[in-house]
């Protein structure tokens, strides 16, 4: 089974979805740029053991677009949103980039309804001097100059350049849409703190995963998030970078095995 194989659903509100597997529902919620594709390993890979659910975010994919301007806030709204037109009551949700913080603010507001919560490659409390860069990024998306090359540069290592990860990632940033995509991006960027006090609150099991080499996402920022969770852990995944459900799938699915079993991954 790979996502190919899947035909795209269409949710209530115009999300675009693909599942498999049955059980428990896992939802996966993808970065910005990226689309529900991003998350094969883990569809393949995790749904023996749920029913995994990937989903487009607003404006990338088949979904559609959020109004501009929206924030995290709105972001995670659409996510209750979608729980309610699946009539999903109770899930481990994962997120990667936007979508960890997305996942961490459904943790945050919804309570009970998130069973568990994984960030991957999520933000928290950017420094101000990447604060600043991250916002005159988005800036500059929402005035038309869409940077493509600077993503990859910063996601992938050297050596990953051309692999089959490179390309795919590639790939989907080039046919993104522009007005969904600098939406998300300015509420990636303005989002590293909108839930950074609510951790000590959520009384679930939260894995945060990274690359040991993220320069944004850092693992640093995963280790602080687990230690302000009281049911938190971290797990840093050596050599790696920005796309790890891509770069490692193997480790990232073992840790993910392992917080879905309610083990600890490392």
């Amino acid at each position: 089974m790979t996502s190919a194989t899947l035909l795209r659903s269409r949710a209530a509100d115009g999300t675009t979805y693909q599942e498999a597997g049955s059980g428990e529902p896992l939802v996966l919620i993808h970065g910005v740029g990226m689309r529900l594709e991003a998350w094969e390993p883990q569809l393949r890979a995790l749904s023996g053991l749920r029913r995994v659910i990937a989903i487009d975010m607003p404006g990338h994919g088949g979904s559609q677009c959020l109004p501009y301007g929206a924030r995290l806030p709105e972001f995670v709204a659409w996510f209750g949103r979608f729980l309610d037109d699946l009539n999903l009551t109770s899930v481990a949700v994962a997120g990667h980039s936007m979508g960890a913080l997305i996942a961490g603010g459904a943790a945050a507001t919804y309570g009970a309804r998130i069973d568990r919560v994984a960030l991957i490659n999520g933000v928290y409390r950017r420094s101000p001097e990447a604060r600043a860069a991250v916002i005159a990024r988005s800036r500059e998306i929402d005035a038309g100059h869409v940077d493509l090359a600077a993503p990859l540069a910063r996601w992938f290592s050297a050596s990953e350049v051309g692999s089959g990860p490179y390309a795919l990632v590639r790939d989907w940033l080039a046919s993104v849409d522009v007005a969904g995509y600098g939406t998300a991006y300015a509420a990636f960027a303005e989002g590293d703190d909108v839930y950074a006090d609510a951790w000590p609150d959520v009384n679930c099991p939260a894995l945060f995963l990274t690359g040991e080499h993220d320069p944004n996402s850092t693992p640093q920022m995963s280790r602080a998030m687990a230690a302000a969770a009281p049911y938190g852990e971290a797990v840093i995944v050596a050599g790696h970078r920005h796309m790890v459900n891509l770069t490692a799938p193997d480790l990232v699915n073992a840790a993910l095995a392992a917080w879905l079993d309610g083990r600890r991954a490392a």
